[in-house]
């Protein structure tokens, strides 16, 4: 019996498997790394949103203290990101006459921002309260919005006087009655477009007609004359008349007052004073 034995080269060499401790080593990492990722996200979604906030941006005007915003949001010192309710704090915030509109937003997880925007004022009127004369501000609407100056707090442009109204009192969210309503808008339009024409009246009077509406009565700031219009005061109207105003005015220096309530506009002069 022949006991040859072959060799060949091409036999694939014996492939050795990893040793035990390494495999044991390799699972630990994994299992180590997983469970720090799950602590992560468990701080992160459960934990994080529950603890009390870390900052509150409040983007508001002159005369809102802060602390009564946040107070008026209904966020304290244990609120957090989960129980603030952003609805509900625009809601609360927009409660107040002055404010036009809030917009309160959560970011994650535990910031709030609020940013408020100023009701704008087209006109003011005095009125008596307490004994003392006080300014009463309305919106374009008729809302009163704000009575009397606070830390010496004024309106970020001129607004023309507006007389003739009656408040009795003067209150926090009275409108005033709707037939001034195209007048007052008429006036935020100016406002917004041409807000030097207003800086040019000093006071616009309101005057009640015996059965129903009312008339206007313009005060400029330069000049001494006055200006008698109908109720629909626009850009255009009052660019006219302030153009017409100065032809007039310098064609005669007693000039009293002009009437553009029909359709060729009248003047009259004032009276000489007997001496």
């Amino acid at each position: 019996m022949s006991g040859d034995f072959t060799y060949s080269e091409d036999a694939a060499p014996v492939k050795s498997s990893p040793t035990p401790g390494l495999e044991k080593g390799l699972k630990v990492l994994i299992i180590a790394a997983a469970a720090v990722l799950i602590l992560e996200l468990i701080w992160l979604l459960a934990v994080a949103p529950c603890m009390p906030l870390s900052k509150i941006d409040v983007m508001a005007f002159p005369g809102i203290d802060r602390t009564s915003v946040i107070a008026l949001a209904g966020i304290g010192e244990r609120s957090s990101f989960v129980s603030v309710n952003a609805r509900s704090a625009e809601k609360a915030l927009e409660g107040l006459y002055e404010i036009a509109s809030a917009r309160v937003t959560k970011r994650f997880p535990n910031t709030v921002k609020i940013v408020l925007i100023p009701r704008s004022a087209v006109g003011l009127s005095l009125a008596q309260l307490d004994g003392r004369l006080v300014p009463v501000y309305f919106d374009h609407t008729g809302l009163v919005f704000k009575i009397g100056n606070g830390n010496g707090d004024a309106s970020p442009q001129p607004l023309p006087l507006i007389s003739g109204l009656v408040f009795d009192p003067p209150t926090l969210g009275m409108r005033l009655p709707a037939m001034f309503g195209p007048f007052l808008g008429n006036l935020q339009s100016i406002c917004d477009s041409a807000p030097e024409l207003l800086e040019a009246i000093s006071e616009i009077r309101i005057n009640r007609k015996a059965f129903d509406g009312f008339d206007l009565v313009l005060y400029p700031v330069h000049t001494p004359v006055r200006i008698r219009l109908e109720s629909d005061l626009n850009e255009e109207t009052l660019r006219y008349v302030m153009l017409l105003l100065d032809v007039f005015a310098s064609k005669d220096p007693e000039l009293e007052e002009i009437d553009f309530r029909a359709e060729t506009a009248s003047y009259k002069i004032k009276e000489a004073s007997s001496g």
